[in-house]
């Protein structure tokens, strides 16, 4: 997919002094995840069931 044109937002929690940050952009059916300190590293696609799933386990970490 391509997300060059996604709009993307930084994590509430997210922080500008280098910590562990990552950034969301809602696309079709999917939401995308990709760290910002690092934007051309890649990103991480997941439908808006995985995605629920995915911020619930790491909310445990």
């Amino acid at each position: 997919m391509d997300l060059s044109r996604a709009t993307w937002r930084k994590a509430s929690r997210s922080t500008n002094n280098g910590g562990n940050c990552v950034e969301l952009a809602a696309v079709p059916g999917s939401v995308a995840v990709r760290d910002s300190k690092n934007p051309h590293g890649g990103e991480l696609l997941l439908d808006h069931a995985d995605f629920r799933r995915f911020v619930g386990v790491i909310k445990d970490l």
